[in-house]
């Protein structure tokens, strides 16, 4: 707060946002003081009411008809008193400085990124892994050939019977075989299944997009999951009977 006498007092600034010691002169005014105290707290001057309290003692005003004439020395300054600022805006007007999803955060450019050398991308690049992989390509096509031939051997069709990962609690009907782009990092082909029991994940639906079915008829319940071939189990997989075990009487 500028530059410090041996007269400076060391005072604890406090406001809704803020808190800190600084060293205050009994020699400013009431004006100085605020016009120092706006960067530490965000207030302006003209919305600042200050009030000093010495322990837990009452807090007293620090205002003057004529502020930009009385030093602060008319009032009882002692070292480690506090000096609360309050804000006199309507709270709509006040900025909120704790909320970070406000603030706006940089975004560095891709071709800029691309650029550095110390970046995560950069040792991708010097280990050859991921998409930097020369070997890649043909992984990948080797990874969708596997989902292609899973099928086949499987005889996954739409329409047959099926259970999902071996559960007897997840039998129901193959209702879509193909890609589904609106999975992310979901390349190759997958398995839609209508489940007897609303224990899915979607309706058939994934981001907007219908794969089977209309919307509204099971009431919002979810009986859909897509999933990988290898998860799929196709046969004679009837819709379970809840009374079938139950003795008779």
């Amino acid at each position: 707060m500028s530059l410090q006498t041996a007269r400076d007092i060391p005072i604890q600034i406090t406001s809704e946002n803020a808190s800190t010691e600084r060293r205050v002169s009994p020699f400013w005014t009431i004006n100085q003081l605020k016009a120092k105290l706006e960067p530490i707290t965000g207030i302006p001057p003209l919305c600042q009411k200050l009030t000093i309290r010495h322990g837990s003692g009452q807090a007293l005003p620090i205002e003057a008809p004529e502020e930009e004439n009385t030093q602060l020395s008319t009032f009882p300054l002692e070292p480690h008193a506090e000096i609360h600022v309050a804000d006199m805006r309507p709270p709509g007007m006040r900025p909120n400085y704790t909320d970070a999803s406000q603030v706006t955060k940089y975004e560095m450019p891709p071709e800029e990124y691309e650029k550095k050398t110390d970046s995560v991308l950069a040792w991708k690049k010097a280990q050859k892994l991921g998409r930097f992989d020369p070997d890649a390509p043909s992984l990948e096509r080797a990874k969708l050939q596997a989902f292609e031939t899973e099928i086949e051997s499987r005889g996954i069709e739409v329409g047959r019977r099926c259970r999902v990962g071996g559960e007897d609690a997840k039998r129901g009907e193959v209702m879509y075989v193909g890609e589904v782009p609106e999975i992310p990092g979901g390349a190759g082909n997958w398995i839609g299944v209508r489940l007897d029991e609303p224990v899915g994940k979607n309706d058939g639906t994934l981001k907007g997009k219908r794969y089977w079915g209309n919307e509204g008829d099971n009431d919002g319940a979810k009986y859909g999951v897509f999933v990988r071939p290898e998860r799929i189990e196709v046969g004679d997989w009837p819709v379970l009977d809840d009374l079938e075990d139950m003795e008779e009487f």
